[in-house]
C-alpha cells in the first residue's frame, strides 16, 4: 500500500530522555541473546517444514488453489457478478475437513468489525451459490447467514454446512474431508457492488461514478492453509493487507464496448477486444524505452479504443500468482513501454490513465519510466522479477499493489512496484507481520531514490537506526512482530518506518552491502513460498554469518533502545581510555570515531580499527563487550602520541540514541543566530503531502510545527542550516538574491522535498 512517510510527524512520538541521576541508579542489564520460539514455530521445526537455518525444511508444503473466473460488469448499478471454479490442492500431510474463505468485500457490509472507515456500505458480497466437488452448500441455514441459535451437531457432519458468509472469513465444515495429498473442485456464484468514492482514497479499490472502477478483493478465495498455523481464520478489518494462496487464475472480465481493462496477468484475446491500430503499437512496445500511446487520449470509444460492438469479454491468464485485480473505465487512455529484466529481457509496462491526468500533479506521462526503473533496479537488488507483464492503473485508489497490476499514479509508482517482491513473490503474510512487506518496500526505496538521484547507494541510510532512539519507549508503540488487527495509533510507524530503522542499524553492524546481499538469498529461497519473521531472523543471521539473536529479539519483540553516550575521556602517554555508557536495554557495538591533530607523532593504527583518512580513524569494539551486564565500557585507544582532538560515538548515527548530543568529545559549543537572522525564516511554508509547516521564532530558538501536530525545535548548523534531531531531519532555507526567504528544503534518507513560501 502507499507509503505513509513520517517525514516530520516523527517528533510526535518522542520519549522521555533517561539522564543524569536517574540513569545512574539504573542495575546491571542481562541481555537477551536468543529469540523467543512460540509453539506454532516449534510445530513446524518438529514436522520438518521449517529449520533453524531459516530456510524451508525438507518436508516444507504450501496448498495451491487454482481459479477460473468469469466475471461482468453492469455499469448502471455498478454491480460485478461473477462466477469462478476452483481447483484446490490439500498437499498438507493431513486430511482437510474445513475450508475457510475470504470473502473481503464483506467489509462494506453494514454490521461487520472494521478498524477503518469505508467511502460507502454496500451491503457487502452475496454469495447465491457453493458446491464442493459436486456437493452443495446451504448458504440459507441461520449459521451460514452469521446468526446465533445455530446448534452444531456432535458428530461428524454428513453434509457441507456454512458459517459466517456476511463476514469476512467464512468457513464451511465438510461432509467428506479433502484426503491429504488429494484435490477438491468448488464451483461458486457471488456479487456485489462496487463502492462508491466521492471525496478521497479509496480502501483499496473502488469507482468514480460509474466511468472509472478500480476492483479489487472481488471475488471468493480459499484462505491459505500453511504448516505454520494451519487455517488463516484473521478477519479483515481494513487496516491490514492480505495472505494468499499461490495459483494460476484465468479469469474473463465482460464490460461494454469502448472500456479498456487492465489486469493481473497477460491478454489471451486481444484480436477480439482491440482494433488493428492498437495491436500493430502493441507489437512495437518493446522496441524501445519511449512510453508510446497504445490508445491516444482522443481516440476513445467502441471501434476506437476497442473493438467495435456492444460488450466485449477480455481474457486474461496468470500463472503463480497470489491474487488478482483489475480496472476498467470509460476513457483510459492506454500508454506502455518496456522494462528489461535479467534472465528475461524486455517485458512490456502498460500505463492506463484518464486523459486529464497524463500531466502534473499525477504525471502518468512519467509513470511508465519510474516503473521500469523500480523493475529493473530491484531486479537486480533482489532477484529478477518473475512476471511477463506490469500495469499501473489510475483511479480513486492511488496506493495499492497487486500482482502484475497497482493502482498509483508516479508519486507511490515506485512503493508500490516494490511490493512485486514482497508479498507478490516472497508470501509475507501481511495481517501479521507488516514489516515484512511494508517496512522492507520503504527501505528498499530508499535505494532505489539514490540510484535514480544518482547518489551513493547507501545515501540516507546513517541516520534512521539513531533516530529510533527518540521513538523508542512511547507506550503506544507495539512491537513489531503485534499483528495490525490487534495494534494500536502507532501501528502505521511500526509497520512502514521501524523496518528501514533496524536495517539501517544491521548495516552499521555487517555492512549494508552485505545485508543487501544476504536479503537478495533470502529473497531467493522463499520465493514462491511464505517465510515467517523467524525464517527471516536465522536466515540472515546465517547469510551475515554472525550471531544475531540478541539483535533479532531486541528489534522484533521490544520496544528498546541502545541510548549510548560518551561518559569521560582520559588520556595518560599514548592511551586514551574512552568511558562509554548505554542507557538501554538494546546493546550495540561501541564505534567511535578518532580525529586528531593535523600534525604531531605518527599514528599507529589499531587492530580493530579503519583510517578513513590520515588524521581520523574508526575503531569498533564487539557487541560482546556487553553480554557481561555491564552499562559502562572503557575502550582503549592505543594510536600512539599523536594528540586526539575529537571523539564521536557512533558516527554513522546507526544505533537507536533518544539524545545525539552526548555522543561527542569534547562538547561542541552550539551555534547561536540572532534574532534577526532567524526572523528571515519565520512563516508558513506549503510541504507536498503533509500540508502547513509553520515556523516561528521565540528570543533566540527557531521552532517549527506541521499543521496538526506538536511543534519542535530547529537547531542551526550554520546561517541558513538547520536540524531536527528528533526526527534525523535537516531543513535548508532558500534565499532569493535580495536576502527575501523564498522556501525551504527538508532532508531525511536521502530524499529533499522542498517547500514553497506562502506566508510571511
Amino acid at each position: 500500500m502507499r507509503q505513509a512517510f513520517l517525514i516530520l510527524a516523527a517528533a510526535g512520538l518522542l520519549a522521555p530522555t533517561w539522564g543524569g541521576r536517574a540513569a545512574a541508579q539504573q542495575p546491571r542489564r542481562a541481555i537477551r541473546r536468543t529469540i523467543p520460539i512460540t509453539n506454532a514455530i516449534r510445530r513446524a521445526y518438529r514436522a520438518g517444514t521449517r529449520d533453524s537455518t531459516g530456510r524451508p525444511g525438507r518436508d516444507y508444503w504450501q496448498t495451491s488453489a487454482d481459479y477460473t473466473i468469469e466475471a461482468s460488469l453492469d455499469t448502471a448499478t455498478s454491480v460485478v457478478t461473477g462466477r469462478e471454479t476452483i481447483v484446490l490442492r490439500n498437499t498438507s500431510p493431513e486430511a482437510m475437513r474445513d475450508i475457510f474463505f475470504r470473502l473481503d468485500q464483506n467489509i462494506f457490509a453494514a454490521n461487520v468489525e472494521r478498524n477503518t472507515l469505508v467511502p460507502e456500505i454496500t451491503g457487502g458480497m452475496t454469495v447465491t451459490n457453493l458446491s464442493i466437488d459436486g456437493q452443495r452448500v446451504d448458504l440459507g441455514t441461520p449459521a451460514a447467514r452469521g446468526q446465533g441459535g445455530f446448534r452444531r451437531p456432535s458428530g461428524p457432519p454428513t453434509e457441507p454446512l456454512a458459517f459466517d458468509f456476511n463476514a469476512t472469513s467464512a468457513r464451511v465444515r465438510l461432509g467428506k474431508p479433502i484426503a491429504a495429498h488429494d484435490s477438491a473442485t468448488l464451483e461458486i456464484a457471488w456479487h456485489f457492488a462496487v463502492p462508491l468514492i466521492s471525496a478521497g482514497r479509496g480502501v483499496r479499490m473502488g469507482r468514480t461514478a460509474d466511468t472509472v472502477y478500480q476492483v479489487a478483493q472481488w471475488y471468493p478465495r480459499v484462505a491459505v492453509f500453511d504448516d505454520y498455523k494451519g487455517w488463516d481464520t484473521e478477519p479483515y478489518l481494513g487496516g491490514a493487507e492480505f495472505y494468499n494462496n499461490f495459483g494460476r487464475f484465468d479469469v474473463t472480465y465482460d464490460v461494454p464496448a469502448g472500456w479498456i481493462v487492465g489486469s493481473t496477468g497477460v491478454l489471451q484475446n486481444p484480436d477480439e477486444v482491440l482494433t488493428p491500430d492498437a495491436r500493430e503499437r502493441l507489437a512495437r512496445v518493446l522496441d524501445s524505452d519511449a512510453q508510446i500511446h497504445v490508445v491516444a487520449p482522443d481516440n476513445l470509444g467502441p471501434g476506437k479504443s476497442t473493438a467495435a460492438g456492444t460488450r466485449l469479454k477480455w481474457h486474461f491468464v496468470a500463472d503463480s500468482v497470489a491474487d488478482v485485480a483489475w480496472a476498467t473505465a470509460r476513457s483510459y487512455a492506454w500508454d506502455a513501454t518496456r522494462a528489461a529484466i535479467p534472465g528475461r529481457g524486455y517485458i512490456p509496462v502498460h500505463v492506463l490513465y484518464l486523459p486529464g491526468h497524463a500531466g502534473a500533479p499525477l504525471q502518468f506521462d512519467s509513470a511508465g519510466a519510474r516503473v521500469r526503473h523500480a523493475l529493473e533496479f530491484y531486479s537486480q537488488l533482489w532477484m529478477p522479477y518473475a512476471f511477463p507483464r506490469m500495469t499501473i492503473a489510475d483511479g480513486p485508489e492511488l496506493g495499492m499493489e497487486y500482482p502484475m497490476f497497482i493502482m498509483s499514479a508516479l508519486g507511490a509508482a515506485d512503493h508500490e512496484t516494490g511490493h512485486e517482491w514482497w508479498p507478490m513473490m516472497v508470501g509475507v503474510n501481511e495481517t501479521w507481520w507488516g514489516f515484512m512487506d511494508e517496512g522492507f518496500d520503504v527501505y528498499m526505496t530508499i535505494l532505489s531514490a539514490n540510484d535514480l538521484g544518482g547518489r551513493a547507494p547507501d545515501a540516507g541510510l546513517d541516520g534512521p537506526g539513531q533516530a529510533y532512539g527518540r521513538m523508542s519507549g512511547n507506550e503506544l508503540e507495539p512491537p513489531m512482530m503485534w499483528p495490525e488487527n490487534y495494534a494500536g495509533p502507532m501501528y502505521g510507524f511500526v509497520a512502514y518506518n521501524k523496518a528501514p530503522m533496524m536495517l539501517s542499524m544491521l548495516g552499521g553492524i555487517a555492512g549494508d552491502s552485505a545485508v543487501w546481499r544476504a536479503h537478495a538469498a533470502y529473497a531467493r529461497a522463499w520465493r514462491f513460498k511464505h517465510p515467517t519473521p523467524w525464517d527471516y531472523a536465522f536466515f540472515m543471521s546465517n547469510a551475515l554469518h554472525r550471531d544475531l539473536g540478541w539483535f533479532w529479539y531486541y528489534w522484533l519483540w521490544t520496544t528498546e533502545s541502545v541510548d549510548g553516550s560518551i561518559q569521560s575521556v582520559r588520556t595518560r602517554g599514548s592511551h586514551t581510555v574512552v568511558t562509554v555508557r548505554q542507557d538501554g536495554e538494546m546493546p550495540s557495538p561501541v564505534v567511535l570515531k578518532v580525529e586528531f591533530a593535523p600534525r604531531g607523532p605518527a599514528i599507529t593504527p589499531m587492530r580493530n580499527s579503519v583510517m578513513t583518512d590520515s588524521t581520523t580513524a574508526e575503531v569498533t569494539f564487539p557487541v560482546d563487550v556487553w553480554f557481561g551486564g555491564s552499562r559502562t565500557y572503557d575502550a582503549d585507544l592505543r594510536f600512539g602520541r599523536r594528540p586526539i582532538t575529537s571523539i564521536t560515538l557512533d558516527p554513522h548515527r546507526r544505533f537507536p540514541d533518544s539524545n545525539p548530543r552526548d555522543n561527542v568529545w569534547p562538547q561542541p559549543q552550539p551555534l547561536q543566530l540572532s534574532a534577526a537572522v532567524l526572523d528571515r525564516y519565520a512563516g508558513t511554508y506549503q510541504v507536498p503531502g503533509l500540508g502547513a509547516l509553520y515556523i516561528t521564532r521565540e528570543d533566540t530558538t527557531l521552532w517549527a510545527q506541521p499543521a496538526g501536530q506538536d511543534r519542535f525545535r530547529l537547531r542551526p548548523t550554520s546561517e541558513t542550516e538547520f536540524s531536527i534531531e528528533e526526527a534525523d531531519v535537516q531543513v535548508s532555507f532558500r534565499r532569493d538574491a535580495a536576502g527575501n526567504t523564498t522556501g525551504l528544503v527538508i532532508h531525511q534518507s536521502g530524499q529533499e522535498i522542498p517547500a514553497a513560501k506562502v506566508q510571511p
